[in-house]
């Protein structure tokens, strides 16, 4: 790292002074948020803080001119940040951000006007990600990760500034937006219930008048809750919007919408394309696909247990398993297609031991009782409609719709 000359370095302070300074007078919102967007690691910011640690007087530059010591408290931590930031002292740097971001907070309050909502962002999103790191500089040092949790406090302040009356309220759902990457990185998403009810119950928020990006973040994370909480309606629908609204260039956060549409799709029995798994890289939904259609549960166990550690990262291991159920339903109908062919006068009445041999020829051995069993949860969930006769080990079918779809319906439980 080669340090500047005095002269250069007091030019390069001075000068980041002027175009903050400017900045705020011009409300210049592009530029002021450039000068806080550290993990840009722009040359100019790169540039600054080798200068800030060679001069180490900085604080005389801001006291120095009524033109910068009106910010004191916003640029004195603010360069004690970009130093420690330079240095790789990560938790020093959050320490002073953290500092930086509750000073220009209370500055942002005494603004009227909404004009430096984007620098906002930039400290949200900054603050965020400084965490992170800082948390892994501590677990590598064996100490408590804790700085994440502490931007999710200093978060929800600025959720509070951003929630009232007046322009500044469309940023708080991207306010929101960080706080549910947080709450998921941390696993307290219980946490995101009271942010939830405050931007769908105030009276205050319209939904239509968030920027379409933040729009479509929140409805992939509260899509995402609704598939943990297994209400697939409500996931399809918030997964779904946010799948349409999507910039169609920005394949991969489609494809980390689909990572979780595709599931709950799956439960309502819609069947992705082959094509959609391809162009997304989402293969590993292929097998299980094919097992739905082809209802072979060998197929499907094998898919969950090869990807067994990508579906449960992603939370959706459990939604994946509750498919078997809809196999069986596709393994009976396959049987009762062959019987009718054969002698379509007794298509409706299924032997047990006749599904037994079909599952034995999959390799998955279950004796009568194990099949029985089966069958009788697939007539209560409404999959088969029919009866069972227990002396004859018999299922009756109905002769009108003995399979009925799901049509988008979950299975009942």
């Amino acid at each position: 790292m080669a340090y500047p000359s005095m002269g250069e370095a007091h030019r390069r302070i001075t000068d980041y002074l002027n175009k903050f300074s400017d900045a705020v007078s011009d409300q210049d919102v592009a530029s002021l948020a450039q000068l806080f967007s550290f993990s840009s690691n722009s040359p100019s910011l790169l540039s600054l803080a080798d200068a800030l640690n060679f001069f180490q007087d900085a604080n005389r530059l801001i006291k120095q001119s009524d033109k910068f010591s009106q910010f004191g408290e916003i640029l004195a931590p603010l360069f004690r940040s970009l130093q420690s930031y330079r240095l790789g002292n990560l938790v020093d740097a959050y320490h002073a951000f953290e500092k930086f971001a509750n000073a220009f907070i209370q500055e942002f309050r005494n603004w009227e006007s909404s004009w430096a909502l984007q620098a906002l962002y930039v400290i949200a999103y900054e603050i965020r990600v400084l965490a992170e790191r800082a948390d892994r500089e501590l677990a590598s040092n064996g100490k408590s990760p804790e700085k994440l949790k502490g931007a999710g406090s200093f978060l929800m302040k600025v959720f509070g500034v951003l929630a009232g009356k007046g322009p500044k309220r469309v940023g708080a759902l991207y306010v929101t937006c960080q706080l549910f990457k947080i709450y998921f990185k941390l696993g307290t998403v219980h946490l995101c219930r009271s942010v939830i009810r405050s931007i769908e119950t105030a009276r205050i928020f319209d939904f239509e008048e968030f920027p379409r990006r933040d729009k479509v973040t929140y409805m992939y994370y509260t899509g995402r809750l609704e598939v943990f909480n297994e209400n697939f309606p409500a996931a399809d629908h918030k997964l779904s919007y946010a799948l349409t609204h999507c910039n169609p260039l920005r394949e991969a956060n489609i494809r980390m919408i689909l990572k979780y549409l595709i599931p709950v799709k799956l439960s309502l029995g819609i069947l992705p394309n082959a094509w959609l798994l391809e162009k997304y890289n989402l293969l590993e939904y292929s097998n299980v696909v094919q097992a739905l259609k082809r209802g072979d549960l060998r197929l499907l166990r094998h898919a969950l247990q090869e990807h067994e550690d990508r579906f449960l990262r992603s939370g959706v291991y459990l939604v994946l398993e509750k498919l078997e159920l809809q196999v069986y339903q596709r393994l009976v109908k396959k049987i009762y297609i062959i019987q009718k062919q054969k002698d379509p006068s007794k298509a409706h009445q299924l032997k047990l031991e006749v599904i037994v041999k079909a599952l034995k020829w999959l390799e998955m051995d279950m004796d009568l009782d194990e099949v029985e069993c089966i069958m009788t949860i697939l007539i209560y969930k409404n999959l088969v409609k029919g009866y069972f006769a227990h002396k004859s080990k018999v299922v009756v079918l109905s002769k009108q719709d003995p399979f009925p779809k799901l049509n988008g319906k979950p299975v009942n439980s």
